[in-house]
């Protein structure tokens, strides 16, 4: 009953602002990871406000604090519940496998080669959005690089196979399944208790994000290949929302969150691992709490052995679950930026 109210009480706020074209009713991603505290907070309470001299505020929540899951939020947003939307990519590929294609497994090792990914996928995800969602892309900001956290004795890849693993999306449960793991499915909230009862053995996550919704606790080892990815969270707005505004409107819009959410976001992507790993394991610099987890480094096999399998094997059954041309035109974009080609039938 408390979800429903709450739900109820943010749509009549959501309608009540479309009588003020520059006051939209926002919904963030998740309330208790750093991505919201530190930048998306910010940006829509004092950033974008300041940006437009307070000509366009914002009423914010989360999915979370909502009661709302996180594959409920573009939909939502599609049908005007509220105006803008902010949540990972991965929990809408239920809605178009196209979509997975944006969130690769090993191609980007660092920042810099996320951000290049990100920026060549931008036509197809801003297609997607129109025609899936009703929505206008306005940005795409990074969680940091998914890795391995284990209640279990790891001690390479190949230790990964016969264990059960939360994946953090449908390809990184796909390149699971191809190293011989079992992927589960488990909401990320759900992760803790899941690795504590032995649910699941291992969990793909953010380090960052298993830092702060302390996974540590119930995890002992951690390696820190990029399984997941680097997860990206779009902002979108509402497409019939974003046609009401003027032109004016949209290109501050568009201005600050690429100025003031984007880019400080992706600036501080890379130091932000190097920083959780240190956290996680206790070795290295730590601003916060240092915790013990033992650390499990890739070999230069591993990461090999990964890759073909993503390449011969992954990349090919998405593109044919994507249908269409879906492939070529990530070959055309994605690929033609990264250096990978899908090999297409």
């Amino acid at each position: 009953m408390k979800k429903r109210l709450g739900l109820l009480a943010f749509t009549l706020t959501a309608m009540t602002s479309t009588a003020f074209a520059a006051e939209l009713s926002v919904v963030g991603s998740w309330s208790g990871l750093p991505l919201h505290k530190l930048y998306e907070k910010p940006f829509w309470d004092e950033k974008m406000p300041a940006a437009s001299d307070g000509k366009i505020t914002a009423t914010l929540t989360t999915h979370d604090q909502m009661g709302i899951k996180g594959g409920d939020v573009f939909r939502m947003l599609g049908e005007g519940v509220f105006d803008v939307g902010m949540t990972v990519a991965d929990y809408a590929v239920s809605d178009t496998p196209a979509l997975e294609g944006l969130d690769v497994p090993l191609i980007a090792t660092d920042a810099a080669a996320a951000k290049i990914m990100v920026e060549a996928a931008r036509p197809l995800i801003d297609d997607i959005y129109k025609d899936v969602f009703n929505a206008k892309v306005l940005g795409v900001a990074p969680y940091p690089p998914q890795v391995v956290f284990c209640n279990a004795e790891i001690a390479s890849l190949a230790d990964l196979k016969g264990k059960k693993i939360r994946a953090s999306g449908r390809l990184t449960g796909k390149l699971l399944e191809a190293l011989g793991a079992e992927a589960v499915s488990v909401g990320f909230g759900e992760v803790p208790g899941a690795l504590q009862k032995g649910v699941v053995d291992c969990a793909v996550t953010g380090a960052g994000s298993g830092y702060s919704a302390g996974w540590w606790e119930v995890s002992t080892h951690l390696m820190p290949i990029p399984l997941g990815g680097w997860d990206p969270v779009v902002t979108a707005m509402n497409l019939d929302k974003w046609n009401s505004l003027s032109s004016e409107e949209q290109g501050m819009i568009e201005n600050a969150v690429k100025t003031d959410l984007e880019a400080p976001a992706w600036e501080t992507a890379q130091n932000a691992l190097a920083t959780d790993v240190a956290c996680l394991t206790g070795v290295g610099d730590c601003p916060g709490d240092k915790r013990s987890m033992k650390l499990v480094e890739a070999t230069d096999a591993d990461m090999t052995t990964a890759r073909d399998i993503l390449l011969s094997s992954v990349l090919p059954d998405w593109a044919e679950r994507a249908g269409g041309d879906w492939g070529q035109r990530w070959n055309d974009t994605v690929g033609k930026a990264t250096g990978v080609q899908i090999p297409l039938k």
